[in-house]
């Protein structure tokens, strides 16, 4: 912007054209009066008195101007006049250009600081344009400042959004390590939730759980922790259910293992976070059902177990060996005593199943029991097996039928899964329904007598295990069945779920994904109570 010190604004022609034209109507005019006015016998006289008249008019204004001057001081306005006419707006705007014209004629000329000539008109126009000019800039400054300030409030408010993460990295075991680490941390603004330590032979492995701004990813965070010393840091996200300190969730994790036996892979996984379980026997399945023990498998682990990088091998209590994996990260000696206790307490507290039960009524109005089962009911599985027809059998084994009596020792430990039963007023078992532990994934089987099939036992026992896989944290459940078991299909598709199929040779498996959506109202598994604190029992409902 250039200023009226530095150089003299230049007339605009829209102005000049203005004022040309307003002299030629005032001639034009002038000239007309004239001649209507001449013409007249009086005219001449008349004429020369309005001449007289306006001669002492402007002699008149002019000594009055000159007496009572209204025109600005040479040069520009200082900065408080600027203001004032910004924020006087239009009407000071005209007030000024006003008092120009009326001193125009006593001042015609005015010099700048500079000694630039400009007349008291253009003084005037250029003062109302640089208010103008101030008030647009202040205008402009205050729009940028609003802006500046939302952007500030923005940036403010997602710096705000935090994330949980938990982070694992290893440490030199010497003083103000961990102190380096924690400033890092505080320079980020991460927030330390809870810090476990694990001591190694060499250096010591620190959990953290985080609390991190959005805006920092995990990349960024890694590169930060090395930095500062860490190595193999390991981060994943994290949720609220996270926020449970340790102790509290190993005492609750240990009271549900001491409430029921199946829990005790549960537990583990919950325990040491992502793994694989499996439970291998101590000998394998005989192979001719009723011929006594199968051979020793080999599989076993001493009283203390085994603990190598990220293989732990504990003894499990029912016999052979429990295998816990985690092959992207070593388990600390600290989580090898801890999943090590807890099997202990299994030992100790020996074969347990919850004794819960609900009564249904059939929609023939008989009434049926669905209860836990445990090995002991292998005597009344074996009866059930007898009483089904080859077709049944094969649908539910997908193998020879006379090996079916083999696989029920194994499905019906706590070890393996849950199972539940279901049985008639006279105590006789119609039906069994498997929720079976397939390392990372569930399985689940059903088993339905044939003359008690078509009545809804196969989609209640379904909707029941469901529920409690649901309650195990599992993600997602399959089943393994043939192309043309219509009755498993169906089941697996009233329990309105997200199904995916994949068939192959004729054997169909279907998986439900959990996730999606809540297991049904009317699968939602009864009351359990631990042996010895007595049976509790649902109100009789109806079977649809």
């Amino acid at each position: 912007m250039t200023s009226a010190k530095s150089a003299r604004r230049p007339h605009h022609w829209r102005r000049d054209l203005i004022e040309l034209a307003a002299l030629f109507t005032a001639v034009a005019v002038a000239d007309a009066i004239a001649n209507l006015i001449g013409h007249q016998p009086e005219g001449p006289y008349l004429l020369i008195a309005s001449a007289v008249a306006l001669v002492a008019t402007a002699a008149f204004h002019t000594w009055w101007a000159r007496r009572h001057s209204h025109a600005p001081p040479p040069g520009p306005y200082s900065e408080a006049a600027g203001a004032e006419a910004s924020g006087a707006g239009a009407s000071g705007a005209g007030h000024s250009w006003a008092s120009a014209s009326a001193t125009d004629a006593a001042n015609p000329t005015a010099r700048t600081e500079d000694g630039t000539e400009t007349t008291t008109a253009e003084t005037a126009e250029e003062t109302v344009e640089k208010a103008a000019e101030k008030a647009a800039e202040k205008a402009a400054g205050q729009t940028g400042e609003k802006t500046g300030k939302e952007t500030a409030e923005k940036t403010e408010r997602r710096a705000g959004e935090t994330v949980l993460w938990r982070m694992r990295t290893t440490v030199r075991d010497a003083p103000g390590a961990l102190a380096v680490l924690c400033t890092t941390l505080a320079r980020h603004r991460i927030d330390i939730l809870t810090l476990q330590t694990h001591p190694l032979a060499q250096g010591t492995v620190d959990e953290f759980l985080l609390r991190v701004p959005e805006s920092l990813t995990a990349r960024q965070l890694t590169r930060e922790i090395s930095a500062a010393g860490g190595t193999s840091t390991w981060i994943e996200r994290a949720d609220a259910h996270d926020l449970v300190d340790t102790p509290t969730r190993v005492l609750g994790l240990a009271t549900r293992t001491a409430l029921d036996a199946a829990e005790l892979p549960l537990a583990l996984r919950q325990l040491l976070g992502r793994c694989t379980i499996h439970s291998l026997p101590a000998r394998s399945l005989p192979a001719v059902p009723g011929s006594g023990s199968g051979r020793v498998t080999g599989e076993g682990a001493p009283v203390e177990g085994v603990l190598h990088e990220t293989v732990m091998r504990l003894r499990d209590p029912s016999g052979g060996v429990i295998t816990v994996e985690r092959p992207y990260l070593p388990f600390t000696p600290t989580e090898f005593a801890r999943a090590r206790a807890l099997v202990e307490l299994d030992a100790r507290l020996g074969p347990r199943v919850p004794r819960g039960a609900s009564v249904l009524t059939l929609p023939e109005g008989n009434e049926i029991t669905v209860r836990r089962a445990d090995q002991d009911d292998l005597t009344a599985a074996r009866a059930m097996h007898d009483r089904c027809s080859e077709r049944t059998l094969g649908l539910r084994y997908h193998g020879p039928v006379r090996d079916a009596d083999r696989y029920l020792d194994h499905l019906l430990s706590p070890r393996f899964g849950r199972t539940l039963a279901v049985q008639t007023a006279s105590g006789r078992l119609v039906a069994l329904g498997h929720l079976l532990w397939d390392g990372d994934e569930t399985e689940v089987a059903l088993l339905v007598e044939d003359d008690w099939q078509r009545r809804g036992i196969g989609s209640e026992l379904l909707g029941r295990l469901v529920a409690l896989a649901v309650e195990a944290g599992c993600e997602s459940v399959y089943a393994v069945t043939q192309a043309h078991n219509t009755g498993m299909v169906a089941a697996m598709r009233a329990l309105s779920l997200p199904l995916d199929y994949q068939i192959e040779e004729g054997t169909l498996v279907i998986t439900a994904r959990l996730a999606a959506s809540p297991a049904p109202a009317r699968s939602r598994p009864a009351p359990e109570t631990p042996s010895g604190y007595g049976r509790t029992e649902e109100p009789p409902r109806l079977v649809r």
